[in-house]
């Protein structure tokens, strides 16, 4: 038997920050996301040499190895021997299974996207379906969140696993003690055309250690420095305002509170913006954008403008000649899923 699936990477479009600890567990976060059309994929099958055999594709390293010496070391195995270890001590009683794990992702690590936990929300779903676990979307969600965070120690947030597992637009809400609320907007096909049109989403070139953002931002929320906090109050204000004005195709509306979330989320810590960023969002500007924002923890990997949909081609040929690369991306409302061959 063989089991594929495959979980949507998300744009963060408000708030993102918020569902990180310990803002969340002392104020609440809200984040407003919307998964793409770009995925991270997993196939899991039997080991056809009777061991434990990873495979990570886009990095192109491979380990076959004894079941009972798979360690969940850093290194690009890290997340499917997380994966591994996980399932077979929580739900198979300890055993560890003869299987063979590959997987890839649209998007390389540090691209803002989401895609290390994305990675990790498809191959929970991929052991699911192999061994018949009885888990829905929070479930899923929570347990590639653990496995990344408690299991393995990286720093991070809540929002890219409930995406990933949920997909489409969502606004979320992030509490003490892991609570998580995910409330599924039905987007009106119009409002979605146009946003979709109107957002023009570049790759630096720059991957980032989100992790390193993510742990300043966290140590100014513990300091109580009051820029830092202050900042994440608007992001997480700016999210609900985000939320009103796609429910309303309210478009300029929508551009004033992206354009305010990236000036936010530029003071909650030091390195989320530098001077190429500043630079790409500059010729932006100057050739159409009405926002910015940089996806993910900052630092580079993807940024995201919008513009009048009548003015992406000029923006589009701008951004091209900046070194970095445009990519054509659509909505997606679907969210992890897995499926069996034979």
């Amino acid at each position: 038997m063989i089991v594929r699936s495959r979980a949507p990477l998300r744009l963060g479009l408000a708030g993102g920050g918020t569902d990180v600890s310990p803002f969340c567990d002392q104020f609440g976060g809200h984040v407003m996301n919307v998964t793409i059309d770009k995925y991270a994929y997993a196939t899991l099958d039997p080991s056809p040499q009777g061991k434990a055999e990873f495979y990570a594709q886009d990095a192109d390293v491979y380990e076959c190895i004894e079941p009972a010496e798979v360690e969940a070391l850093a290194g690009p195995l890290q997340l499917m021997k997380g994966v591994y270890l996980r399932v077979s001590d929580e739900f198979l009683g300890g055993r560890r299974p003869a299987i063979r794990i590959r997987a890839h992702s649209d998007a390389p690590p540090g691209s803002g996207l989401g895609s290390s936990s994305t990675m990790v929300v498809a191959m929970v779903t991929a052991f699911a379906e192999y061994f018949l676990l009885p888990l829905g979307e929070y479930e899923i969600a929570q347990l590639a969140y653990r496995i990344e965070r408690s299991d393995l120690g990286l720093s991070g947030g809540k929002q890219d696993q409930y995406a990933a597992a949920f997909g489409g637009f969502n606004f979320m809400e992030f509490y003490a003690s892991d609570r998580v609320i995910v409330n599924p907007l039905r987007i009106k096909e119009w409002i979605w055309s146009e946003l979709e049109m109107g957002l023009v989403l570049y790759f630096t070139g720059v991957s980032r250690e989100s992790a390193k953002i993510i742990d300043e931002q966290s140590r100014n929320i513990h300091e109580g420095r009051v820029t830092s906090l202050d900042a994440m109050h608007r992001l997480k204000e700016e999210a609900s305002q985000m939320k009103e004005s796609l429910l309303k195709g309210d478009f300029e509306r929508l551009a004033q509170v992206m354009q305010s979330g990236w000036e936010a989320k530029k003071q909650s810590a030091s390195s989320i913006s530098n001077p190429m960023i500043d630079e790409i969002e500059a010729l932006a500007m100057r050739h159409g954008a009405r926002a910015t924002k940089v996806s993910g923890a900052g630092g580079g990997g993807f940024m995201m403008f919008l513009c009048d949909p009548a003015s992406r081609l000029p923006l589009v040929r701008a951004l091209s000649s900046a070194g970095g690369t445009v990519f054509d991306t659509h909505f997606t409302d679907q969210g992890a899923k897995a499926w069996k061959l034979g």
